[in-house]
């Protein structure tokens, strides 16, 4: 975003003849904003459709709608590595896209055919009164949600890593990246505001529609770009590589070296064991390319070069960093679907005439982030840079995104203990704006964090893994989504913090502990951090 057009006009004049640069970008954005629209249009409402149309009870839903989010971030991984490996960004990306086309479709046909659900349930009907979803209709409510999952998780950190692989400029990715997530932040407003209001006072099957149809669009866009992209060639599996250093370090545990002079094996022939190469950083597994007895180049699993060594312990030096954020991404899983079952008891009346949906509740976070994503960028960094002489560290960046995190935790419990002394002692509803100030830290604590992640994991991994790197965040908000699940689950079995009816329960207490957990998570970070040491970009 900043200004560097003479810089973009040079790029793309050197890759006039080979494609990418940023005459690629329309495309790649345009076909993301797509999805997300899609996406999030499903998404965003998923607890209140499951509530309302499959009679399935809140907090069941809310833990449905936590696994369907956490394997919409798992894929992308399971993607990355396809694309890595064998066929490529473009490719993956293509077929992602149209796999969500097609449970964007399920999910519209089930909101159009009254057999394909449940009988309605009346509010004021009990909850154990209401017809259950039976077999067929669970099918095609699981079929539709694992196909989004599949379709949207593998497009979504895909096309990223394919929109950053057109740019040579470090600088040129960071601003790609930047552009990338507040079109993933600004559509999901879209998603959660407009296409909700259509579920809700419309018809689910209207909203449907229009995410199958904005779904298309995006797909379209992103085949009709194809020309216009620079192909990426997979290299073979990176893992493998990976997994051949740990191997081969292991099985020369004790081994002879082969002469009196230590020799490594290097991808451009043997260089001597005192040259520095490969460097003394977890040293334990430069012997995976030391030349010992009895190794050749034909054995893999015993001879490695020193390029894959490097590789790997890049790869290890950042998972103490990547784990720290399993947890920094466990409470938003929490917040996204609790605070809707806050919204659902709260008074959602503003003015006469308008009413607050539950689902879009959470187009609080979306918007905050996506404003303050653009104030970082545009005035932020800079005034930090005319102050200190130099930009801030992702590790900074992240750093303060921890920090915003707990902050949002402990306004969560303080907002919802006001609002059960409200409800019990006065017998009133607590307007659902209070739900704002919270969701509002949480939004600025992932415009710090979650760029700052990617950039971090983009720039500092081996190039073999780039794909990868963009979809590592992408796996550890899939983990903490399903850590979020078996979190609720486990407070159910231990407390009576989260009964069905959240009224009678104890939600601040669960945000009280997670302010606990992360405090505890922020000083694990701060250790990781300390030793981490960056590679050169």
């Amino acid at each position: 975003m900043a200004g560097t057009h003479s810089s973009h006009s040079r790029e793309e004049e050197a890759q006039k003849n080979i494609g990418g640069g940023w005459r690629s970008f329309p495309f790649t954005i345009a076909a993301v904003a797509g999805l997300t629209l899609a996406s999030s249009g499903i998404l965003a409402n998923l607890i209140v459709y499951l509530i309302q149309e499959f009679n399935i009870k809140s907090i069941s839903a809310a833990q449905i709608s936590n696994v369907v989010n956490g394997s919409t971030s798992l894929f992308p991984f399971v993607a990355a590595m396809l694309a890595d490996s064998f066929f490529g960004s473009f490719l993956v990306a293509f077929v992602s896209s149209c796999v969500a086309f097609l449970g964007t479709v399920v999910f519209a046909l089930a909101a159009s055919i009254k057999s394909l659900r449940p009988e309605h349930c009346m509010k004021e009907a009990s909850s154990s009164l209401c017809e259950a979803p039976s077999g067929v209709q669970y099918g095609v409510l699981y079929m539709g949600l694992t196909l989004a999952a599949i379709g949207f998780g593998g497009m979504r950190f895909t096309a990223a890593t394919l929109g950053a692989n057109q740019f040579d400029n470090p600088q040129h990715q960071a601003i790609f990246f930047n552009w990338y997530f507040v079109t993933l932040y600004v559509v999901s407003v879209a998603g959660f505001t407009g296409i909700v209001y259509i579920e809700d006072n419309v018809s689910w099957s209207v909203g449907f529609w229009i995410c199958a149809a904005s779904n298309l669009i995006g797909v379209m866009v992103f085949l009709v770009g194809y020309r216009h992209y620079r192909p990426d060639t997979p290299q073979g599996s990176a893992f493998v590589d990976l997994a051949r250093v740990a191997v081969a370090s292991v099985r020369k545990w004790k081994s002879e070296l082969s002469s009196s002079t230590p020799q490594n094996y290097c991808s451009d022939g043997l260089v001597p064991a005192e040259s520095g190469v490969p460097g003394k950083r977890l040293s334990f597994f430069n012997r995976a390319a030391l030349v010992t007895d009895g190794d050749s180049i034909e054995k893999s699993w015993r001879l490695c070069t020193v390029e894959q060594v490097e590789d790997f312990k890049k790869v290890i030096g950042i998972l103490p960093l990547w784990t720290s954020s399993i947890f920094l991404s466990t409470p938003i899983g929490m917040v996204s679907s609790l605070s809707v079952l806050q919204a659902l008891v709260m008074d959602d009346q503003i003015g006469p005439h308008f009413k607050i949906p539950a689902g879009s509740i959470g187009v609080i976070v979306l918007f905050s982030a996506s404003i303050f994503l653009s104030l970082l960028d545009r005035v932020l960094w800079p005034m930090y840079e005319k102050l200190v002489g130099k930009t801030p560290t992702p590790l900074q960046r992240i750093g303060i995104g921890h920090v915003l995190n707990v902050l949002g935790m402990v306004v969560s419990a303080v907002v919802e203990w006001k609002r059960l002394k409200m409800l019990h002692d006065e017998n009133k509803s607590m307007s659902v704006l209070w739900l704002f100030p919270q969701l509002a830290l949480v939004g600025v604590g992932e415009a710090f964090h979650f760029p700052g992640q990617v950039g971090l994991y983009y720039q500092q991994l081996p190039e073999s893994l780039r794909s990868t790197s963009t979809a590592m965040i992408s796996l550890l908000i899939g983990i903490a989504f399903y850590l979020s699940t078996a979190l609720i689950d486990q407070v159910r079995r231990s407390t009576n913090w989260l009964p069905d009816n959240i009224n009678v329960g104890r939600v601040d207490n669960v945000y009280w502990m997670l302010v606990l957990f992360g405090a505890i998570n922020f000083v694990y970070y701060l250790i990781c951090a300390t030793f981490y040491k960056y590679h050169k970009v």
